[in-house]
């Protein structure tokens, strides 16, 4: 069974940006407060959006960096919080990302328009420089990723890193929606797109971490603490 509570390294929109804003009304949840917020005007006029936000809505508005985990033993909280401190004050090149709407699957992000080194390093050096913290998979935890849908890679990561998509099998990608019925994808897609668009966000800096906590299972994560990256070029 997972230990709680369960952390996760995420990336999040700063507090209070267009981004953060955005994000908090599409889900209807601040997971920098902890508190519901009004869905945007558009979307809360679509009767089931509750639900079809409700998956996304438990982990908040964010890009997963290192999936979540319970603490291995012999490590605290605070232990994690100062490697995050450190790991932020290593200089490093800050991603930079144009965001666009798009379907993965059977639900829809935003995702970046093309690919980046310097994100999938971030993602990367994330995966590695934490791993001492996290508690190895139990049998349960494993069995609820459904190893036999994986590949065989995906599956090696998934017993080394305690997740299947990491390194080569990274997508960065910030969740609007749970599953959809492909009928509705169309619709949904196209207004998603046009109240992004309504932002004028056109570039976004993946320049800091969040360490975000569940402190049980069903509850939703909650950002803890978050940490500005320094730039190779600060």
């Amino acid at each position: 069974m997972s230990n709680f509570p369960r952390y996760a390294i995420y990336y999040l929109p700063a507090a209070g940006s267009a981004l953060a804003q955005f994000g908090s009304a599409m889900l209807g949840y601040d997971v920098v407060s902890g508190d519901d917020v009004p869905f945007g005007e558009a979307t809360a006029c679509i009767a089931d959006w509750r639900d079809i936000t409700a998956d996304p809505r438990g982990y908040g508005f964010h890009a997963t960096l290192k999936a979540p985990f319970g603490l291995s033993g012999g490590r605290s909280e605070s232990d994690l919080l100062w490697a995050c401190a450190t790991f932020a004050e290593t200089p490093r090149a800050i991603p930079q990302i144009a965001p666009v709407i798009r379907p993965i699957g059977r639900f829809i992000a935003l995702v970046p328009e093309g690919p980046s080194e310097t994100l999938q390093q971030l993602a990367a050096d994330c995966v590695r420089d934490f791993d001492e913290f996290r508690a190895p998979l139990s049998a349960e935890d494993r069995a609820r990723r459904k190893p036999e849908r994986l590949t065989p890679e995906q599956v090696g990561y998934l017993d080394r890193w305690g997740y299947p998509y990491v390194m080569d099998e990274f997508r960065f990608h910030m969740t609007l929606t749970g599953s959809l019925d492909p009928a509705r994808h169309d619709e949904l897609l196209a207004l998603l797109r046009g109240q992004f668009a309504a932002t004028g966000i056109d570039r976004i800096a993946i320049d800091r971490i969040a360490v975000l906590r569940q402190d049980a299972r069903g509850a939703r994560f909650k950002s803890i603490a978050q940490f500005e990256l320094r730039s190779a070029d600060y």
